[in-house]
């Protein structure tokens, strides 16, 4: 699978995710201390307008963190998914791609993406009692990616991610995964 595909499939599920959000849900909690469930949906659209955006060398204007979804979050959710999708393969990876208000290198957007969406579906799909849909692969290519993309200085009390939650060695990908972003597998279990 190449790594276009790779986020490919990982979008198609969370926007998956995102369409089988219930209206009675949106209140919820998330396995995300900021987020209820209509937060961590507006996040999850929001913030896939500005990895498209600047894909394609535009600047988002505007502020992700605002974004509220319409009537058609899934479609807005899979539009900007598409959108992204083309960027990279219309412009591929050596190049610099603006992200908010600087620009980092295409690999690290991309691997920044991956994380996003892996990590956030799992979230919604916990939060609202749908299934995770993440392979195996999905998990284990991610994992590796985060390893050598999130920095220690963004964990802990008031950054974007939580210490690490130890998890065996031989525990599915999907929960190695969520453990490295500081989240406890066990929270997809009923109990």
């Amino acid at each position: 699978m190449s790594d276009i595909e790779l986020l490919a499939g990982i979008l198609s599920k969370t926007g998956d995710l995102v369409e089988g959000v219930r209206p009675d849900q949106l209140s919820l909690p998330t396995t995300c201390e900021t987020y209820d469930v209509e937060a961590l949906r507006n996040h999850l659209v929001g913030w896939l307008q500005v990895f498209e955006a600047g894909c394609e060398g535009r600047a988002y204007e505007g502020d992700p963190a605002a974004h509220v979804c319409g009537d058609d979050p899934a479609g807005e959710f899979r539009a900007a998914a598409q959108g992204l999708l083309a960027g990279w393969r219309r412009h591929g990876f050596d190049r610099q791609v603006r992200v908010r208000e600087g620009e980092l290198p295409a690999p690290m957007v991309f691997d920044m993406t991956l994380m996003e969406y892996l990590g956030h579906g799992w979230d919604l799909a916990v939060a609202t009692g749908q299934a995770v849909p993440f392979t195996e692969e999905e998990g284990a290519r991610v994992l590796d990616r985060a390893r050598g993309t999130l920095p220690p200085r963004f964990r802990g009390e008031g950054q974007a991610f939580g210490e690490i939650v130890p998890v065996p060695e031989d525990a599915p990908a999907m929960d190695r995964f969520v453990g490295f972003l500081g989240r406890d597998p066990r929270a997809a279990r009923p109990s």
